[in-house]
C-alpha cells in the first residue's frame, strides 16, 4: 500500500469576523478551523442545546409514546431491549431511566448475548423473554431488520416499539410503531442520530404527551424562544413536575460517540451537554466509575477519551462476555457498585485486548500470503480462522482497513465449531459497506443470510459453506466499484502552524473547541521540521525532540506505534496534532504525531 498523502483541507468560506461574531475565548486559528468544517459562526461552530431539532418531524413518533403513554398509565410491563455494543447499551439504559423518570413502575431490560441470541431482537432471545411477561418491548439501537424476532414477539400478544437508526432493507418488520430517522421518506433533517440518540429524542417526545401537550419539549424559533427551548430540554417549562431529561445526556454523549455517526451539529450540541455534566461530575455513577477506571481526568475529558477509553471498556462486555455487565454498570446508582463493575469491564477490557492482538497477528500473516499469492494486496480482503472469536471481528476488520486503505470483512464461528459464520464489514470513504452487501444480496439472492449497518461498518451472517462463494462474488462487486482514487488513503490537514500558535493557549483551545469526532474531524496539522533527538519508549512509540525552522524553542513530539526499527530521517514532513502535555503540567505542550514522512 502507498503512503498516506498529506491534503490542505479546503476552505468552505471564510469565518465570520468581529467581535460581534466571535467572543475573545475563540482564538484566529480556532475559527479558521471551525470555518474550514462549514461552520462559520459560534451558533454553528458550537451549537448549543437550545439550538436542537425539535422532534416533530421524526415518523413514528405519535405512535410509539400513544403506546408508550397507555402502557405507563395502565402499570403494564414495559422491557427495553438493547443491543451488545456501546450505543446499544447507553441506549438501553437511557430507555430504562428516561421511562421511569416518566412514570413508569414496571420496567426491565434485557440484552441479547452475542453467542447464545445472535444479534438483535431473534426469536431466541423472544423464547427467553418470555419468563418476563412482558406487554411492550421497546428495542434500542436494532429492530429494524429483526422481522422474525418481532412477529415471534407479536404472536405472543406483546406490543413491539422499535427505535434504531440503521438503514432499513426494503421490507419493514412488523412492529406496532418505527422510529427510525433513515426510514423512507422520514423528514427528521438530522439522519446521524445514534441509536441512543433516538430514543433519547422519543422519550422527549413522550414526556410532551404526558406533561405538556400543549406545546413542544424544545420549540424552533430565536430570540427570546432561546431561553424556552433550553428550560425545556431541562423540564423547566410553565407546568411544574416535569422530569429532567437531560440528566440522561451523559449517556447520549458516550453512546453517540462511541458508535462513529457523524457529529453534524445536532449530535453535537447533545455529546457537547453531556461532556459538560461528565466534566461537572453529574454523570451517573457507572460512567464516573469508569473515567475513573480508565485514568482520565474527568474535568478535562474529551469525544476522543470517550472513543479510546470509555467505551472499549463498555464495549468489551458484549464482545467477550455479556453486556448485561455493562448496561448494570450505567443503571446502578450506587457509586461503590459501579465501582465494582467498572473494576470487572476494565478486566474484560485487558482480555479483550490480547485476544484482538493475537487475532490481528493472525490477519495480517493470512494477508501476507495472500499479498504473495496474488502479487499484491487483495481488493478488498476477506478474513477468516475458525478460531476467532465473533465479539472481536470488528477491531480486527478496522485495524486491517487502517493498514491498507480498503474495504476489509472479518468472519468467525457464530459459537465454537459452528457452521454460521458472523461477519463485520469496514471500508474507506467513497465505498458504501452496506450498499455493497445489498448489491451482493440482489445479485446472488440467498447468498447472505442476513445483513445491516451503515456506509462505514456493517455486519452479516453467513452459511460457512458458502464463503468462497460469497468471496468471489465480493471481490467482483469491490473491483467493479473501487478505483485507485479511493485506494490512496490521504490526511487531512488543516494546514501549518504559525510559530507563535506553538503554545498552551493554542493547544487548550484546541482541545475543548469540540466535539471533535466523525464528520467533524480533531484538527490535525502539518509542516516540516529538523528531528534533534530521539528514542523508543514503550517497545514501540518514537519520542522526539523538533524543531520548527522559524522557532527557537524545542518541541517535544511523540509518535504511538512509531518505531520502526530504524532511525528516524533528521528531516521529516509531520502531520501532527497539537495537545497539552499534561504529564509534564504547566505551560508544556507536545505534538502528537500521525505521519512521519522523509522531507
Amino acid at each position: 500500500m502507498a503512503p498516506p498523502r498529506i491534503v490542505r483541507r479546503p476552505q468552505v468560506g471564510a469565518p465570520l469576523d468581529g467581535p460581534a461574531a466571535w467572543p475573545d475565548a475563540i482564538p484566529p486559528l480556532l475559527r479558521r478551523i471551525y470555518a474550514a468544517r462549514g461552520a462559520h459562526s459560534p451558533a454553528l461552530a458550537r451549537p448549543r442545546l437550545a439550538d436542537l431539532l425539535p422532534p416533530d418531524a421524526l415518523h413514528g413518533l405519535d405512535a410509539a409514546t400513544t403506546l408508550l403513554a397507555a402502557a405507563i398509565a395502565g402499570d403494564r410491563h414495559i422491557v427495553v431491549v438493547g443491543d451488545f455494543d456501546c450505543d446499544g447499551a447507553t441506549a438501553c439504559a437511557t430507555g430504562v431511566r428516561g421511562l421511569r423518570l416518566l412514570g413508569a413502575r414496571r420496567v426491565s431490560h434485557a440484552v441479547p448475548n452475542r453467542m447464545v441470541h445472535g444479534y438483535g431482537l431473534s426469536p431466541a432471545l423472544v423464547d427467553e423473554l418470555a419468563a418476563l411477561q412482558p406487554d411492550l418491548l421497546l428495542t434500542v439501537d436494532h429492530g429494524i431488520a429483526c422481522h422474525a424476532g418481532i412477529e415471534a414477539a407479536r404472536a405472543r400478544g406483546w406490543q413491539v416499539v422499535v427505535t434504531d437508526h440503521h438503514l432499513p432493507g426494503p421490507r419493514l418488520p412488523a412492529a406496532n410503531a418505527i422510529v427510525n430517522p433513515n426510514l423512507p421518506g422520514d423528514a427528521f433533517p438530522s439522519k446521524a442520530l445514534a441509536g441512543v440518540g433516538v430514543v433519547f429524542y422519543l422519550l422527549l417526545a413522550l414526556r410532551r404527551r404526558l406533561y405538556s401537550c400543549d406545546r413542544p419539549p424544545i420549540r424552533s424559533g430565536a430570540g427570546s424562544d432561546r431561553e424556552d427551548q433550553a428550560a425545556a430540554i431541562h423540564g423547566r417549562t410553565s407546568q411544574e413536575g416535569q422530569p429532567d431529561l437531560a440528566s440522561l445526556l451523559d449517556l447520549v454523549a458516550v453512546g453517540t460517540v462511541a458508535d462513529l455517526v457523524p457529529l453534524d451539529a445536532n449530535n453535537r450540541a447533545l455529546v457537547a451537554a453531556g461532556l459538560r455534566r461528565l466534566r461537572a461530575g453529574r454523570g451517573c455513577a457507572g460512567l464516573r466509575a469508569l473515567v475513573e477506571a480508565c485514568g482520565r481526568d474527568a474535568a478535562r475529558l474529551t469525544a476522543a477519551d470517550i472513543g479510546f477509553a470509555i467505551a472499549p471498556r463498555l464495549n468489551a462486555a458484549g464482545r467477550l462476555e455479556d453486556m448485561a455487565l455493562g448496561i448494570e454498570c450505567l443503571l446502578t446508582d450506587d457509586p461503590q457498585r459501579a465501582r465494582e463493575l467498572a473494576g470487572l469491564l476494565e478486566g474484560i477490557n485487558a482480555e479483550r485486548r490480547a485476544v484482538q492482538q493475537h487475532m490481528t497477528d493472525d490477519a495480517e500473516a493470512a494477508l501476507a500470503r495472500a499479498t504473495l499469492a496474488e502479487a499484491g494486496a487483495p481488493l478488498a480482503p476477506c478474513l477468516f480462522d475458525p478460531e476467532w472469536h465473533p465479539g472481536v471481528i470488528g477491531l480486527v476488520a478496522s485495524k486491517m482497513k487502517e493498514r491498507l486503505h480498503r474495504p476489509v470483512l472479518a468472519f468467525a464461528p457464530a459459537e465454537p465449531g459452528s457452521g454460521v459464520l458472523r461477519g463485520s464489514a469496514r471500508s474507506i470513504p467513497g465505498f458504501h459497506i452496506r450498499d455493497a452487501l445489498a448489491a451482493v444480496d440482489t445479485a446472488h439472492p440467498g447468498l447472505i443470510e442476513r445483513f445491516g449497518g451503515h456506509a462505514m461498518a456493517a455486519g452479516l451472517t453467513l452459511a460457512k459453506d458458502r464463503l468462497a462463494a460469497f468471496e468471489q462474488a465480493w471481490q467482483a462487486h469491490a473491483a467493479a466499484v473501487l478505483d485507485d482514487g479511493m485506494l490512496q488513503a490521504e490526511l487531512l490537514s488543516d494546514g501549518e502552524l504559525l510559530p507563535r500558535e506553538f503554545d498552551r493557549f493554542h493547544a487548550e483551545a484546541l482541545r475543548d473547541g469540540g466535539p471533535w469526532g466523525q464528520g467533524f474531524p480533531e484538527p490535525l496539522f502539518d509542516g516540516l521540521f529538523e528531528v534533534l533527538d530521539w528514542r523508543v519508549v514503550g517497545e514501540r512509540h518514537l519520542k522526539l525532540t523538533l524543531r520548527h525552522p522559524d522557532r527557537r524553542e524545542p518541541l517535544a513530539a511523540i509518535q504511538f506505534g512509531g518505531w520502526r526499527g530504524r532511525a528516524p530521517d533528521p528531516q521529516a514532513r509531520l502531520a501532527y496534532r497539537l495537545a497539552p502535555d499534561d504529564y509534564r503540567g504547566g505551560q508544556a505542550i507536545q505534538l502528537l504525531v500521525e505521519h512521519f514522512a522523509p522531507a
